[in-house]
């Protein structure tokens, strides 16, 4: 890799490698230490190709998630089955891992800029800004964007376009499935919300367990699935469809249960 090698969206590599093992060794212990993070189906990863793979989420937190994936992805590519043990795995960092952001979020001061840089694609939100309703046009431009970091690698979005639970899939995710034809691999996750505050930059609480759950591909039909039916099949993978609230705080309950006991003995 040279030393001034620019991904598509100008960002240097070598700036972008070394930005990603300062900010990992420095939240390492937010994910394996203050909080446990507990990781299924990491295997998935290994049988992924290079680029054009979208990663569907629900959202709880604006950095956090994005910062566990980072580890997750990154820990799992070099060997490392649903664990996040020994930094060392992001000494080669996945360097082609984007992220789908709100353009007004991530220049909301030094620390955002500096995260962008590792890898959002910063988009206009079509439906909130500066924390009022709006309601503006898809701008072509971030379709493409988002299009240029599939091309490149892998992509995160988070479908709600917001951290608060159980509201409705934004059919953009569903347009950009169809027109970009990506692997789209969904992934749940829980606890972000109660280990830290909104932003997801100061720990709310500790001994709080952290989960994420990587599912198999969904299995899409390009051509002949509608917009709306592969809305319904993202609410359902990412278990933000009405009918998980009562599973899911059952599962909170029995999780967090489980985790006390271990810190007890």
């Amino acid at each position: 890799m040279g030393l001034f090698k620019r991904n598509p969206f100008g960002h240097i590599l070598f700036v972008k490698k070394w930005l990603i093992r300062i900010l990992g060794a420095m939240t390492h212990r937010r994910f394996r230490g203050f909080n446990e993070l507990q990781i299924e189906g990491s295997e998935v990863f290994k049988h992924l190709p290079e680029t054009n793979v979208l990663f569907i989420s629900n959202h709880q937190t604006y950095f956090a998630d994005v910062v566990a994936m980072f580890h997750v992805f990154n820990a799992s590519l070099s060997g490392r089955v649903d664990s996040i043990k020994n930094v060392g795995y992001l000494w080669n960092p996945k360097l082609n891992l984007y992220y789908v952001a709100a353009k007004e979020t991530m220049k909301a001061g030094l620390l955002p800029k500096i995260l962008a840089y590792v890898g959002s694609v910063s988009i206009e939100r079509t439906w909130r800004s500066e924390g009022k309703d709006v309601k503006r046009q898809v701008r072509m431009s971030d379709i493409s964007s988002i299009g240029k970091a599939l091309d490149d690698g892998w992509v995160i979005t988070f479908p709600q376009g917001t951290t608060t639970p159980f509201k409705p899939i934004r059919k953009g995710t569903a347009h950009i499935i169809k027109r970009y034809k990506p692997v789209v691999v969904p992934i749940v996750i829980d606890g972000f919300r109660r280990s830290f505050d909104k932003k997801g930059l100061r720990i709310k609480k500790k001994n709080i367990l952290q989960s994420m759950e990587i599912k198999a591909p969904l299995e899409i039909d390009y051509e002949n699935e509608t917009t709306e039916e592969i809305v319904k099949k993202i609410e359902f993978a990412i278990e933000q469809h009405p009918s998980f609230l009562k599973v899911i705080s059952e599962k909170e309950l029995k999780a967090q249960a489980e985790l006390d006991k271990l810190r007890e003995w």
